[in-house]
């Protein structure tokens, strides 16, 4: 009984919240001597997960922590819901994208010498409203040109938990012509200049998901259990 009613209140919280919840907060919405601990709402989270299955919503986790979500493959029908043209991006933006979430942290400069040609200060500026990227600090060159990473908003736009589950340069067949330019960390090719003063702070001890900060102290470009830098705001 106690159980099924910690899974109705979680499920109520995700339909009500909008947008995903971590584990800490759906540990908060209880109180009292029945109060369930983290372990029991990450056991009634993945037991509502495994109920959800052959319907056409999903519980699924993201950088930020759960959501009820509809299925990748019934998104053709449910988008005619919305009769007005959804936003479309340009192959220069979502290439602009892409480098900066492979080989993060990646200055504009290095944009440029990847894609061949200069980089329209509208993409930058856009995927900063949209909050996709961040500034997370400066190159140590003449000019200290800025940093740019990946933000948790941008893995839960595209449903991840980490930078770890983007899929593998191969299976981009948009970006074919400058795939051979893009290389992983481990490569030879992957030459990373020295970085100085960057402006995110250290891990909290606090987050239940993950470390959200891109490693840029590094110089990687992802890593195991590499998530995000957070945005402003967040930290």
């Amino acid at each position: 009984m106690i159980e099924q009613y910690t899974k109705n209140v979680i499920e109520a919280a995700l339909l009500a919240a909008g947008r995903p919840l971590p584990v800490s907060e759906l540990e908060q919405l209880f109180a009292g001597a029945g109060k369930p601990d983290a372990a029991a709402v990450q056991a009634a989270l993945e037991t509502l997960a495994g109920e959800y299955d052959g319907r056409g919503i999903e519980l699924a986790q993201t950088a930020s922590g759960w959501r009820i979500q509809v299925r990748r493959e019934f998104c053709n029908e449910i988008v005619r819901l919305w009769p007005e043209r959804p936003q479309r991006y340009s192959r220069a933006l979502l290439e602009t994208l892409a480098l900066i979430a492979y080989r993060q942290p990646i200055t504009r400069a290095e944009i440029e010498a990847v894609r061949g040609v200069q980089v329209n200060p509208g993409i930058i500026k856009t995927l900063l409203e949209r909050n996709w990227i961040r500034v997370v600090g400066h190159r140590d060159l003449p000019g200290r040109p800025e940093l740019l990473g990946t933000t948790r908003e941008f893995l839960d736009y595209y449903g991840l938990r980490s930078l770890d589950e983007l899929p593998p340069l191969a299976e981009l067949r948009m970006l074919g012509e400058i795939e051979p330019q893009l290389s992983l960390p481990g490569t030879e090719e992957n030459e990373v200049l020295p970085i100085a003063t960057v402006d995110v702070p250290a891990p909290s001890d606090e987050s239940p998901d993950g470390d959200d900060e891109v490693s840029a102290s590094h110089g990687q470009n992802r890593g195991s259990g590499l998530v995000a830098a957070p945005p402003a705001g967040e930290i």
